[in-house]
């Protein structure tokens, strides 16, 4: 494929399988995937840097690059490097937010709740339970969910084994128990948004 239609998409590890299902279902064969290690989450101050290489990299061999992270607790620096660097992100404060849809998430005002996604309830003792200590402290999980009182599934597939994952997450942490099916939410519009933009400037 020319590289005047090619779009690199420099996303989260943790987005990749819904991304390639997206890819698979509208057939966007001029969409590539490069994704950074979803450990980035659990350093966020080092994801802007870990993009801009990605992107100075990757610039010249593609049409557009567009960058699938949100802020990600990034406290703006990377919607500030993507700006300087001319390439444009998903928006939203997390995936959270635009899997469950920016304006929808918002407008819940939740501030005890905790989330999980597809991602996350599938990997919760790597990016969760082990990071905080919890397997080899559990008296650490009082300390950090004591305000916490439910634990929010957003699920972007109709999978009752991850159900089943989120609901045991919820047990171990002490938190009432919520499954919201999302979908793709944002992330689905966003990428259909640069077809959209594509064939627009075709």
């Amino acid at each position: 494929m020319d590289m005047n239609e090619k779009i690199l998409l420099i996303a989260c590890g943790a987005l990749a399988r819904e991304i390639l299902a997206l890819k698979a279902m509208n057939g966007w064969q001029h969409m590539e995937l490069q994704c950074l290690p979803a450990q980035l989450h659990l350093r966020p101050d080092k994801i802007p840097d870990a993009v801009e290489a990605a992107v100075l990299e990757a610039r010249d061999r593609y049409a557009q690059i567009f960058v699938v992270y949100a802020d990600c607790g990034t406290g703006g620096l990377l919607q500030a490097r993507c700006a300087r660097l001319g390439v444009d992100m998903i928006a939203g404060p997390h995936c959270y937010s635009f899997f469950e849809g920016n304006a929808r998430f918002a407008a819940h005002g939740e501030v005890t709740a905790f989330y999980l996604t597809d991602f996350l309830a599938r990997q919760f003792d790597a990016f969760v339970w082990k990071p905080m200590g919890f397997d080899r402290h559990p008296e650490l999980i009082d300390m950090i969910f004591g305000n916490y009182t439910t634990l929010v599934y957003l699920a972007q597939t109709e999978a009752p084994e991850i159900d089943a994952m989120a609901q045991d997450a919820a047990q171990r942490l002490g938190l009432a128990y919520e499954r919201r099916f999302t979908g793709y939410g944002d992330l689905a519009t966003a990428m259909t948004g640069l077809v959209s933009d594509k064939i627009g400037a075709a």
